[in-house]
């Protein structure tokens, strides 16, 4: 059966006219799938929704100032908040990913809970999709990883979560976007939790502004080859982890022990499955010289990712 974006739309309207009877709040992340699911309900109940953008301190680079100019351009009425202290906190000393994904979950529903007070609010919105759940695991199905708006979820929320787009895989929630002209149709997908698993190990401070730089520096290098011709196409996602593995290198005629970054980009329709693009040596090798020359003092090493998902998974934690 052939996806109809244009009659999804209409049949989302109406049941959130249904369901969400009273003021409500949206988790906006400025991704795909929160700002479909944030037209959809804004159509639906118009100033009954309050659209909440959270800073955690885990953002890309330039990425809250680009997200709020969007949301003003379609008429959400928005609420940012500047959380990055409280998640730098809450996150010190924790490494472990499934770890990570729980507290930055249970950090946002407590952040949305404030806001709903401020606004009396008793309803939730989040832009969960299909993988987002099933990656999420419960009754037969194991858990891949514990999407922070699924697992992160705290059992004594006070709010009344609605999903819009809970049965849409990636691929339909975009032609949703198209249908509804809205500026992020084709923005590559960004986690949740942010950088935060992007930095495997303790995501501190110091070694977040090291993944911000280096995915910076991943997109604008293969935009640029697109534009040029070098590469025909983007890749569905692309982005920079930082491991937690130091080697040795040299600097001059010194020795060096510093960080390694991973390049990573797919290929991919749903999310579900992905493969590995094969990017041209030549925009890899500008990638890994910029890099490691903007952060000489803190990065020697640069490898790409060639690993499919399955038996990978497109994020690294």
């Amino acid at each position: 059966m052939i996806f109809d974006a244009k009659e999804f739309i209409q049949e989302a309207i109406e049941e959130t006219k249904k369901k969400v009877t009273g003021r409500a709040i949206i988790a906006c992340s400025g991704g795909v799938d929160s700002t479909v699911a944030a037209a959809i309900v804004n159509e639906a109940v118009g100033d009954q929704l309050t659209a909440v953008f959270v800073d955690t301190g885990y953002l890309r680079k330039g990425e809250a100032e680009e997200v709020r100019a969007m949301y003003a351009s379609i008429g959400l009425n928005l609420r940012f908040v500047d959380a990055s202290e409280e998640y730098y906190e809450a996150l010190a000393g924790v490494s472990d990913p499934e770890t990570k994904r729980k507290i930055i979950g249970e950090r946002f529903i407590r952040i949305f809970e404030r806001v709903a007070k401020e606004v009396d609010a008793d309803f939730l919105i989040q832009g969960t999709i299909a993988p987002d759940w099933i990656e999420s695991g419960g009754g037969a199905r194991d858990v891949i990883k514990s999407h922070h708006n699924v697992g992160g979820l705290p059992k004594d929320m006070a709010l009344t979560v609605y999903e819009p787009l809970r049965d849409l895989y990636k691929d339909e929630v975009r032609k949703v976007a198209r249908q509804l002209e809205l500026p992020i149709a084709e923005r590559q997908p960004f986690p949740g939790p942010g950088l935060a698993v992007r930095v495997l190990g303790e995501p501190t401070r110091e070694r977040t502004a090291i993944v911000r730089e280096a995915c910076a520096i991943v997109e604008e290098e293969l935009e640029k080859a697109v534009a040029s011709g070098e590469m025909t196409e983007l890749p569905w996602q692309y982005f920079a982890a930082l491991l937690p593995v130091r080697s040795v290198g040299v600097q001059g005629d010194l020795r060096a022990y510093g960080e390694t970054i991973a390049v990573r980009a797919v290929a991919s329709i749903d999310a579900m499955t992905a493969t590995h693009m094969r990017i041209p040596h030549s925009v890899l090798d500008r990638i890994s010289r910029r890099i490691t020359n903007k952060m000489k003092d803190q990065v020697n090493r640069v490898v790409y990712d060639i690993t499919d998902k399955p038996p990978g998974s497109i994020e690294w934690e």
